[in-house]
């Protein structure tokens, strides 16, 4: 006998006792939602694992993000192996591309150009998959020398992997086993089909939509609601991810071990260019005054104002930036968040009704004098002055830029609304997409390092709130957007993990926030690293690393 500790109570089972056998006697968690992982003695857990010796033992339901990217991850594999049954007993066979987060579910396509997606298929896979749910199918981790996993998925066509494999430095390479079918996954898994009891498939342009519980509400599938801007833009980076030979981590190391990677670095700074040019030409040809810049953190927004301000010039405009944090209310005013702290992420924390009076000043032909960003809390006017004149344009750039409170009193025909943002077009294979959140993430890290000295430990403690706060004030306003633009590049996960790597291996393991970082150091090791050297001064990616040619 072995004794187990969870939240103070002591408890004695059989040595070997899995951690899913004490989850179902003695498993308790604050979250709502149900266990899939489990701490044993501060290592994070599958519930397969078995109790050797004395353990302290907490467990991780679906409700924490740890746990509903387990269960996320889990349906992805049930989904595939049901696409499979269905396309044996029809006779065809394609490969299942999952590409993208949209309307809290996984966009995927149905790789095969004899094979349409429509409704009555994706009945008959959503059908399987309840099948291996019901049968509770247990989920099997196997552990193989990596050179063997290679040669395996070679064999069976999958050189998505096999070139992600090539370059891992681990000796050995865990996969999973679903009733015979065999994958790679980037984490943790459930122990078997009984825990994944809620999703949806819908069809959706030329793919499908796998639905999946949010981790705020882990037992019921939200309402699948088209997202046509967002899913347009995200489809475009495919497409150039597709075109360069790059839409997988191993494309990009095989780019990079081959040494055209200082060429396709070019070739994705000219694409974002290019896109930058067309938004200024309809800026310019739909005689806007007010351009409004919204998006989440570390989305690159001052960088791209910048450029955009470049281009709209080189079209004989003359465009004036604005910060809508400059329209802070005196600190007095500001709101304070639930744990006491001030909000300066919500619409209450902005003096609306000052820009609004302001703006419509400006556009009525008025010179107005603009308030400065203020640093001890009252708001400050040092002689900057505008008149907007007749091929003056306004740059707005702000969180909520796209909130239409923010600029009620403008006319609408006078407003260009831009959302920004991230958007990761990089997989790590076909099967394990690449969070646009943890790349924000990994940006913020260095840029808070290397700007305002704050730790990569500060930085992950202060990122629940900050997405909280997109939530909230940015994420509901994006399909308001005139265009969207993304400004993530394919390459820039390479050449943020030399800056990113030290700053998360000084995260003690006694961190509350050491998990994470441990996490992010796993997903960086897929990458190989890549000087900043060759990249342009004025690419989004230098607001970040540094060297920028903009007041960053």
């Amino acid at each position: 006998m072995v004794k187990i500790t969870i939240e103070d109570n002591v408890y004695e089972v059989e040595q070997g006792t899995t951690l899913e056998e004490i989850a179902g006697l003695y498993g308790t968690s604050p979250d709502k939602g149900e266990i899939v992982l489990a701490y044993r003695n501060g290592h994070l857990c599958e519930l397969f694992k078995k109790v050797e010796e004395d353990s302290v033992i907490s467990f991780l339901t679906t409700a924490t993000k740890i746990g509903n990217s387990t269960y996320k991850r889990s349906m992805t594999l049930l989904m595939m192996k049901a696409f499979r049954d269905v396309a044996k007993r029809s006779g065809t066979s394609g490969k299942i591309r999952v590409l993208f987060s949209i309307s809290k579910g996984l966009y995927c396509e149905y790789v095969n150009k004899n094979v349409k997606v429509t409704d009555e298929l994706l009945k008959q896979v959503e059908e399987r998959m309840r099948e291996m749910v019901d049968e509770n199918i247990p989920i099997e981790k196997k552990t193989y020398p990596t050179y063997d996993l290679i040669k395996r998925f070679e064999r069976q066509g999958r050189n998505d992997k096999a070139e992600l494999f090539k370059y891992r430095r681990a000796s050995n390479t865990n996969a999973y086993i679903l009733d015979g079918f065999e994958d790679y996954y980037y984490g943790f898994m459930v122990p078997s089909t009984g825990y994944l009891k809620y999703f949806s498939l819908y069809q959706y342009d030329d793919g499908f939509v796998l639905q999946l519980p949010d981790r705020n509400d882990p037992e019921s599938v939200p309402e699948f609601k088209p997202q046509h801007k967002l899913f347009s833009v995200l489809k475009q980076s495919d497409d150039w991810g597709v075109m360069l030979g790059m839409d997988t981590v191993g494309g990009l190391n095989d780019a990079i071990a081959s040494g055209q990677i200082a060429d396709m670095m070019l070739v994705q700074e000219a694409l974002q260019e290019k896109n930058i040019a067309k938004i200024a030409e309809q800026i310019k040809k739909e005689d806007k005054k007010f351009v409004l810049i919204a998006g989440p953190s570390s989305s690159g927004k001052t960088s791209f104002s910048h450029r955009l301000s470049i281009q709209l010039k080189a079209m004989g405009l003359n465009p004036h930036p604005i910060a809508l944090d400059n329209y802070f209310v005196e600190r007095q005013y500001t709101p304070r968040d639930e744990d006491g702290n001030y909000n300066f992420e919500c619409l209450e924390a902005v003096d609306v009704k000052q820009f609004n009076e302001d703006m419509v000043r400006l556009l009525n032909g008025e010179t107005v004098p603009m308030p400065t960003n203020f640093i001890e809390g009252k708001r400050e006017y040092k002689g900057n002055v505008i008149e907007l004149k007749k091929n003056d344009v306004l740059v707005i750039e702000g969180i909520h830029g796209l909130n239409p409170k923010m600029t009620e009193l403008l006319p609408d025909e006078s407003k260009f609304k831009i959302y920004i943002s991230a958007l990761t077009q990089l997989n790590i294979d076909e099967h394990n997409r690449i969070s646009t959140t943890d790349g924000r993430l990994i940006r913020r890290i260095v840029r808070d390092a290397r700007t305002r000295g704050h730790s990569a430990e500060k930085t992950i403690a202060m990122w629940d709130s900050v997405r909280r706060g997109e939530e909230q004030n940015i994420f509901p306003y994006q399909e308001e957007a005139d265009v969207m633009f993304n400004s993530a590049l394919i390459y820039e996960l390479s050449v943020i993990k030399p800056h990113v790597e030290p700053l998360l291996f000084a995260i003690s393991r006694e961190s509350e926030q050491y998990q994470e970082a441990k996490r992010l150091l796993k997903f960086l090791d897929y990458f190989l690293g890549v000087s900043s050297e060759n990249i342009p001064n004025n690419s989004i990616l230098r607001e970040f690393v540094g060297g920028s040619c903009f007041p960053v």
